[in-house]
């Protein structure tokens, strides 16, 4: 048994673990586990949060949803220069690394327009297009070795992942156009996948705000 990844667009990767001698695969974490590079992507996201915060006025930062003492943090950035602005920087973007960020975007957007969550959805969506398609590209190159091919109404984990979130998305297109991009690797068939997670992430926060 041994771990194997599957690199396609953007850098991100799909694990999966497979059995020498035996055509079968068991999937281990597709659309969990997140590659090295989206790690430092998202960790640069939450970077640029913060470096968003601190050119804020300072008598917007007492209103900013965090704890006290995080806030005296961002108050202390002005004062600072050179590797002491940039240490203070990283240090708070260590602490907001793993948090639910939601209500810092929506505290930003209200001051400075909505551009900086646009960017993080957008790399959201990527990630999810790409993670599919990986996984449909490693089943199809399984299916080759036996001599057949991946049928459009193939079952895939992160299409599962995708309609629990989004519960509009259309599960039988999805599968059906990573099939084809296995298939050929016409990059149209990725563009219609992306159009379609979008198209069901804007449904749901129309639904949201109703």
């Amino acid at each position: 048994m041994g771990l194997f990844h599957v690199p396609i667009m953007n850098g991100s990767v799909v694990f999966c673990q497979q059995k020498t001698g035996n055509r079968e695969t068991r999937e281990v974490n597709v659309g969990d586990r997140l590659s090295r590079s989206e790690v430092k992507r998202r960790i640069k996201e939450v970077e640029k949060l913060v470096q968003a915060l601190a050119a804020l006025p300072p008598a917007e930062i007492p209103r900013m949803p965090l704890a006290e003492e995080w806030q005296e943090l961002f108050l202390e950035i002005p004062a600072l220069k050179g590797g002491a602005r940039k240490r203070q920087i990283k240090y708070l973007t260590k602490i907001l690394r793993d948090r639910d960020n939601q209500d810092l975007y929506r505290f930003l957007s209200d001051r400075k327009g909505d551009s900086l969550a646009r960017d993080r959805d957008l790399h959201r969506l990527e990630y999810l297009r790409d993670t599919l398609l990986a996984e449909a590209v490693e089943a199809e190159r399984e299916l080759r070795a036996v001599r057949e091919s991946l049928p459009d109404d193939w079952s895939s984990r992160t299409v599962e992942t995708i309609v629990a979130r989004w519960p509009a998305a259309d599960a039988v297109m999805l599968r059906r156009l990573s099939a084809m991009f296995a298939r050929t690797r016409n990059k149209r068939h990725a563009r219609e996948i992306f159009r379609i997670l979008q198209a069901a992430r804007e449904k749901k926060k129309r639904e949201a705000m109703a």
